[in-house]
């Protein structure tokens, strides 16, 4: 049976090169055991989170339809988010960080379905529903932070990434699978982190992907609020981690305030953070976040953005003086004493746009080749050509369908016949088109007559440089490969008996909410609870559940023993018997 990806009105506008990350829920999917993980770190979530989590994470709960009980479908999720104005979509783990942050430029929460197993119910490093819908999705409901959420996604799309940011999110990916699927090898797991620590200590100048990855760490996942002395918890990692939550709140958790420092810290996602920083109020990250996007090459363009989108050797795009923007991968420019481009170049298929539409006649089918121009003034003339009218253009021998030759301040000529021009809504020249052209640079010829019709770019200078294309139409951005996916094992028989016993508890207590149990189920849960000290001794979570509707003092002991054999769990033990008891005083008053 196919599966249906629910939709609503903002999920229905994101582009294609969006849409191909997005998978059905497959509710199904989710075991009793799983639905036993959920309810069991929400649970001591909310008990604890009230009394140290900001304000709004309650209320947030409520407002997005996250229940406690149960791991939340999308549909639900969508439904209630849409009055909020955002939405959810699942995907499959990790996905690349701009297609992340452009998911947030959209209002969009992406949310990996996946739930951590048992084994690793304090703290995952792969992202899941636990961390996604219970962790990001309640903060939302405070609209300064939900308008933080998406410029943040609307500036971080735009953060150029290096070759490096490709090969680190690829080998975190993988670890992140490694790690939740069962039946893996510890040999598989020890080598997949050997990889990550081995690119994370490689000595790489930081792109600005890594830097607002960074901040992004730093508040959106682990970001605290209010001040140092008695700071509250907003950050979807702390909020989805029962150990990391009361970790953090420890002394030993060096508080720092809040700067754009934070962009410059790097971290480990495979331990509990050392620091934290510590954000007055959810304004303050919005001053931050546009003091950091000021240093960017989307606003800073010049030679260091373009150098940038070369080394990154990815789809990016320059935007010149005159808002003629060029996307494609860039390969070459030519600086001059002064360090100004005033020559650059793209290989393979390039498009050309004017406020992120495509012009027409310019998409990849007319540069499928590549595009290549001068910048910069004529030599001798002081008028910028973006700023010569018709007049101007005819005083300077800019005659269309006439033959001209003239040369460029940094000493590039061109040669040929002037077919037409492209003017801006400003009336600033930003294209002219040659055939039988030639443009040379000192000895070398950049452009032949062999190579068809010349379009040259006008501008004075690259005003801005960014990742990803100015039309996303105007590339087929999709579909991205992966080269690894989320691993599913089929459930042996063991573990189906187990997941059978899991739901029939489940049953008994959604049939049953009071703490009076009939003979009938008391007789059914002893049973289950003969079977689980047989055959799944080491299992702690079905004991809890089964203690909390019996409140039996043999499954009490049986949890002391636990405690006792595996130490390890003997905290979550003790978390869950206080939550139980905390519910026996509450529904005894």
């Amino acid at each position: 049976m196919e599966l249906q990806i629910e939709t609503n009105e903002l999920l229905d506008r994101l582009p294609p090169h969006l849409q191909q990350y997005i998978k059905p829920q497959n509710y199904e999917q989710y075991t009793p055991v799983n639905q036993a993980v959920w309810r069991y770190v929400m649970r001591k979530n909310v008990d604890y989170l009230s009394k140290v989590a900001h304000e709004s994470y309650v209320e947030g709960l409520r407002k997005t339809g996250i229940s406690i009980d149960t791991i939340p479908s999308m549909y639900g999720m969508n439904r209630i988010l849409k009055e909020i104005g955002w939405a959810a979509v699942a995907v499959d783990g990790f996905i690349p960080p701009n297609a992340f942050m452009e998911f947030q430029a959209y209002k969009v929460l992406v949310i990996a379905s996946d739930i951590r197993q048992l084994e690793n119910i304090e703290y995952t490093p792969a992202p899941d529903i636990i961390h996604e819908g219970a962790g990001h999705a309640p903060i939302i409901a405070s609209p300064d932070y939900a308008e933080y959420l998406r410029r943040f996604g609307e500036i971080g799309a735009k953060a150029i990434s290096s070759a490096h940011d490709i090969e680190m999110y690829e080998a975190v990916r993988e670890l992140s699978i490694l790690k939740e699927a069962e039946g893996i090898s510890q040999a598989l797991i020890d080598a997949a982190e050997a990889r990550v620590l081995e690119l994370q200590k490689k000595k790489v100048a930081p792109s600005e992907i890594s830097l607002i990855r960074n901040l992004h760490w730093w508040t959106v996942e682990y970001g605290m609020v209010g001040t140092l002395a008695n700071p509250k918890i907003y950050g979807a990692g702390l909020l989805s981690s029962i150990g990391e939550s009361a970790w953090c709140m420890k002394d030993a958790v060096k508080k720092i305030p809040y700067s754009i420092e934070a962009a410059y810290r790097d971290f480990d996602i495979t331990k509990p953070q050392p620091q934290l920083y510590v954000t007055p109020d959810f304004a303050y990250l919005q001053e931050v976040l546009e003091e950091f996007a000021n240093t960017m090459a989307v606003r800073k363009g010049g030679w260091r953005g373009l150098k940038k989108l070369i080394e990154s050797k990815q789809l990016g795009t320059i935007e010149l003086s005159t808002g003629l923007q060029v996307s494609g991968q860039f390969t070459r420019m030519i600086q001059n004493e002064d360090n100004e481009v005033v020559y650059f170049e793209t290989e393979g298929e390039t498009a050309l746009s004017y406020r992120e539409k495509e012009v027409i006649g310019h998409g990849v089918s007319r540069h499928s080749n590549g595009f290549r121009s001068p910048l910069g003034k004529l030599k001798g003339i002081n008028l910028a050509i973006e700023n010569m009218g018709p007049r101007d253009l005819q005083a300077y021998n800019f005659y269309d369908g006439k033959p001209i030759a003239f040369e460029f301040e940094s000493g590039i000529t061109v040669e040929g016949l002037n077919v037409t021009g492209m003017r801006n809504l400003g009336g600033k020249l930003m294209l002219i088109q040659f055939t039988d052209c030639t443009v040379r640079y000192k000895d070398e010829l950049l452009f032949s007559r062999e190579m068809g019709d010349f379009d040259m770019a006008v501008g004075k200078e690259i005003v801005s440089a960014f990742a990803g294309a100015a039309d996303y139409l105007s590339f087929d951005l999709a579909p991205h490969i992966r080269s690894t996916e989320t691993i599913r094992k089929a459930l042996s028989a063991k573990e189906s008996a187990l997941n059978s016993m899991y739901q029939k508890v489940r049953e008994i207590r959604a049939g049953n909410p009071t703490l009076e149990r009939t003979n009938k189920e008391r007789d059914q849960l002893e049973e289950i609870a003969n079977t689980l000290r047989l055959n799944h001794a080491e299992d702690w979570l079905l004991a809890l559940e089964i203690y909390e509707l019996t409140t039996s003092e043999a499954i009490l002991q049986h949890l002391t023993n636990l405690k006792i054999q595996r130490p390890k769990v003997s905290h979550l033990i003790d978390d869950g018997l206080a939550l139980i008891e905390k519910q026996v005083k509450f529904q005894t008053r």
